[in-house]
């Protein structure tokens, strides 16, 4: 399309580049931008045209256009604002949408840019109407509609503007969602005319005049009266069963062109064509048309309306190669990715090619455009947040024999690819506690392990009366959060359970099950020491990748093998990782590159292997839809810029994310709907409205009304007391707009958790859970992550291994507490300390779910029998349990006593070959008393974040 600025409206030069509103009034056939004050206020005697700058995630721009006409406009006016948009999107680049937009029968992707509504003011410029003037001294009263009774009917909403009172006036055929909304542009006419101080009165259709409110509504119009039936009006513009049809613009005619299915091919890139369906007249645009085609084709469409009488029907322009979903779902198919076809001169004659987005930017700057937006640099990728509290505590289940099983402490971040399991986080919210309740299906577990694995997970929320979050997740597909709860991950081959076992046996499967005996490779990922993981992958050259660090062993023998594109990250992980599959045994280090042939026949030869590093799927602008469930079937409508108040509490939304998908469902949903919510997170990953080419192994976020958890709410500006307000959305919204407040339920408070498997986390330097390393040194193994920590406090420089470096403690203390490690705490100190505690918020940890009936949380006595060390935040544990010398006297415990200053963290000469973890247990009961206060018995009924941070006052961790 060979155009050039110099042929479009000047007034178009230097559109905007940056996100936000330009507007432009049709006057004497020419657009006029209107200054900002007057964005909203549209007159109906003229024609607008409105263009919509939104900035992507990926950098770039996308523009969309919108031409509005009002009631009153001229058709000449009207014809004249269709073809302008043309030439604005050519000053654009040629690739924004182009929306025709009829007073009263708005769009909702345009309406969204107004909010919470536009109120169209008699007049106009071209029109030859005048503008009403307000005198400013004196409210007017007046119905948003043409002011009389015959106006009012029993199926809409109406707001009498008065100037000490605003009414609103509820049909009673309208809906809770339709009232509530309403009184959103009652809220704005409350404080845009009134200055936020008049009254507000809601009416009812029916009440009788002894309600107060209701007598002085009618009596704005001369006192009550029934409203007459409105009888049934024939819609002349009923499209829900008409067929599709294809025109072709050429040479100023439109052609119809017949077809057996409605497939791509039939677009050609150098003409024009109209698609007719009814509700929606689509214009597409070849890329190589030029701009007088492109003029004429949507004067054309303008005119089969006008011909037609087809007032209501919406014409969207579009341009080949930036087609909107809607288009292309008419289609019987449609390329994931077309390529776009262009006409080009090079200088060897006319050539059709196939140009990437680059070139078209290239082509279209030489005609002269601006393509300012068109290719912007992406942002520089960054490692997702988790927004999720991970110093909650962690339950692991695995699904065998059609149940749950509990998994050891030990155990419960090593998932099979073969079995299913469901896990329960539960952790501390900004201002209660909050539980998340997930299904986590291995590549190759069994459909029943699945179906009972979401069965039982159903049962565990229910149980929790829906206050708990549910997910479903994939292996391979698991979002960040779910690393970050698990913090140092593992997926191994095979399976345990006795379903994946019977499967294997009865088909005649290879046990791939790992051994810890056997050969096996696992590639080691992770943003950090608080999100690692390590896979299981096939014992072959081609599973390794320059972008990652590897773990191989056989049996005895542990080679590493970090690859040329890892960074010093990396290779600390797989150190960490080494902890945990492979803790007593040494490592050969090797780098790609000088490899040893023992290492390359572990893998069966050297072979070719890739560099491409394997990316976490990109979070995309999310999307919010309200769903409905006719019949069984899902039906959507996107809400278009969406804030927390479109979440109405009677229906069910998803936001789409693309990387996740999040259910939520308000708190007077059917409870029947409620347990569906699953099954329309899956029904919307089928449906895959936005064209998205969705996997059906997208994570699944099911959210409760009122339980929002922090990586949900951060897409909205978000205010949690509004979950907790009582009533429908009306009488929600009804009780903010009249002044009363928001009347909220009672928040339940929280209180110290009897158990948690994670302690206090800071800042990435303090999250360390293995030791530092040297990459030029082979590490000396056998001592876990956990006790090289802890231990180093306690051992002095000459007895420490000098060849592995000194390790890195993390702290178990706040920020705002550092105790001076120069001197040790008296009692008084202590107490100092402890006197703050009262300001800790305290939270209650939820119980977790057995069978899912019963609340139940496990026992300290559990705790010591699965080697669960709470202090150590999931990190293996260890309990150094050694014979008391004889000569040393024993306290009541049969423990050995030592004095106060040999168990400080700051001793001289710190006493060894102890219990690190319960140092004051080695007080005489008298010195226990004199330091902590208390008795011993006293002391182990405190919870256990009191219990440290008594012992951090005396050093005594």
């Amino acid at each position: 399309m060979p155009v050039s600025m110099k042929d479009l409206d000047p007034a178009f030069h230097g559109a905007r580049q940056k996100e936000g509103l330009e507007i432009w009034r049709i006057e004497n056939f020419k657009p006029v931008p209107i200054p900002t004050y007057l964005y909203g206020k549209f007159f109906m005697g003229d024609s607008y045209i409105i263009l919509k700058t939104t900035a992507l995630k990926n950098g770039s721009l996308r523009h969309d256009i919108h031409y509005w006409i009002g009631k009153d406009t001229s058709q000449d006016e009207a014809g004249t604002a269709a073809v302008l948009t043309v030439e604005l999107d050519a000053a654009l680049g040629g690739r924004a949408v182009q929306y025709r937009e009829v007073q009263g029968n708005e769009t909702e992707k345009f309406l969204s840019y107004f909010r919470p509504c536009i109120m169209p003011q008699p007049g106009g410029v071209a029109s030859g109407f005048k503008h009403v003037e307000v005198n400013e001294q004196e409210h007017v009263t007046h119905l948003y509609v043409t002011y009389a009774r015959s106006s009012l009917n029993h199926d809409d909403i109406f707001i009498l503007d008065t100037k000490s009172k605003i009414f609103q006036f509820n049909g009673s055929n309208s809906s809770i969602q339709e009232r509530a909304k309403a009184l959103e542009v009652v809220q704005y006419i409350k404080d845009t005319f009134h200055e936020g101080k008049c009254e507000v009165a809601a009416v009812e259709d029916g009440r009788l005049m002894a309600d107060a409110e209701a007598g002085d509504f009618w009596g704005f119009f001369g006192g009550f009266a029934p409203l007459p039936r409105r009888a049934p009006v024939e819609d002349n513009e009923n499209y829900e069963d008409t067929a599709f049809k294809l025109l072709c613009f050429n040479q100023g005619k439109l052609e119809p062109i017949d077809y057996e299915s409605l497939v791509h091919e039939l677009l050609e890139t150098n003409m024009c064509f109209l698609l007719d369906c009814g509700a929606e007249l689509f214009v597409w645009m070849g890329r190589t048309t030029s701009l007088q085609e492109r003029k004429s084709a949507s004067e054309a469409a303008e005119k089969l309306l006008s011909d037609n009488n087809r007032r209501k029907t919406h014409v969207i322009k579009v341009i080949e190669g930036f087609e909107t979903v809607m288009f292309k779902s008419k289609f019987k198919e449609w390329p994931q990715t077309p390529d776009l076809k262009l006409s080009s001169e090079d200088g060897r004659g006319k050539v059709a090619g196939y140009y990437t987005k680059g070139k078209v930017a290239a082509l279209l700057k030489r005609q002269g455009l601006n393509v300012k937006g068109l290719m912007k640099a992406a942002p520089a990728k960054e490692e997702p947040q988790a927004y999720i509290d991970c110093t909650g505590s962690l339950q692991v289940w695995r699904i065998n024999d059609k149940d749950k099983m509990l998994l050891l402490s030990s155990d419960q971040s090593k998932f099979y690819s073969g079995d299913c399991y469901i896990f329960q986080y539960m952790y501390p919210g900004d201002d209660k506690d909050c539980c998340l309740i997930g299904t986590w299906f291995g590549k190759k577990s069994i459909e029943e392990d699945r179906v009972i694995a979401v069965s039982l997970a159903s049962k565990m929320v229910e149980s929790s009366k829906f206050q708990a979050v549910q997910t479903r997740l994939y292996e391979g597909k698991e979002p960040i959060q779910f690393f970050v709860i698990f913090q140092s991950f593992q997926v191994f081959k095979g399976g345990l359970s006795s379903g994946y076992r019977k499967f294997i046996a009865e088909n005649g499967i290879d046990d791939d099950t790992y051994l810890e005996d056997g050969l096996a490779l696992f590639r080691i990922q992770g943003s950090g020491p608080e999100n690692m993981q390590a896979i299981q992958v096939d014992a072959t050259t081609s599973s390794l990748n320059s972008s990652y660090s590897y773990i191989l062993h056989d049996g005895n023998t542990v080679f590493t093998w970090t690859g040329n594109l890892t960074t010093t990250l990396d290779q600390e992980l797989i150190e960490r990782q080494l902890d945990v599959i492979k803790p007593n045994l040494q490592s050969r280090s090797q780098k790609e590159g000088s490899e040893t042939d023992q290492f390359w026949s572990l893998l069966g030869g050297k072979s070719e292997y890739t560099s491409q590093k394997i990316g976490r799927e990109n979070e995309s602008d999310p999307h919010l839809f309200s769903c409905i469930l006719p019949k069984g079937n899902l039906k959507i409508r996107e809400i278009y810029h969406f804030a927390q108040d479109d979440l109405m509490t009677e229906d069910v939304y998803i936001l789409d994310c693309h990387s996740d998908i999040f259910v939520w469902v308000g708190q007077q949903v059917d409870v029947k709907v409620r347990l569906q919510a699953l099954d329309i997170g899956e029904k919307f990953l089928m449906l895959d409205c936005l064209m998205e080419n969705l996997s059906s192994d997208t994570p699944i976020f099911i959210i409760m009304e009122g339980s929002e958890p922090t990586f949900f709410t951060r897409f909205f500006t978000w205010d949690s007391a509004k979950s907790l307000m009582h009533g429908n959305s009306y009488q929600r919204k009804l009780s903010i707009v009249k002044g009363g407040g928001s009347h909220t339920l009672d928040k339940p408070k929280q209180q110290t958790p009897a158990y948690s498997g994670r302690s206090i986390v800071q800042d990435k330097s303090q999250r360390s859970r293995s030791m530092s390393f040297s990459p030029e040194h082979v590490r000396v193994r056998g001592r876990s992550p956990a006790f090289t920590a802890l231990a180093a406090n306690f051992e002095s420089a000459s007895t420490r291994n000098l060849s592995t470096p000194p390790p890195v403690v993390k702290k178990l203390y706040p920020k705002s507490f550092t105790p001076d490690s120069s001197n040790a705490p008296s009692k008084s100190s202590a107490t100092a300390v402890l006197t703050g505690l009262s300001d800790r918020p305290n939270y209650t940890t939820p119980k977790s779910v057995k069978d899912g009936s019963k609340l139940e949380k496990p026992t300290q006595e559990e705790d010591v029998k699965h080697g669960i060390d709470t202090m150590t935040s999931g990190v293996e544990s260890f309990t150094i349990n050694e014979d008391a010398k004889e000569n040393e006297p024993e306290d009541d415990e049969g423990l050995p006593v030592y004095p106060y200053d040999r168990l400080k963290t700051t001793a001289a000469h710190p006493v060894t070959e102890i219990d690190v973890t319960r140092r004051e247990t080695y007080l005489s009961s008298a010195e226990f008393k004199d330091k902590f206060g208390m008795t011993k018995e006293a002391f182990s009924k405190l919870p256990k974040w009191k219990k440290n941070r008594m012992k951090i006052a005396l050093q005594l961790f």
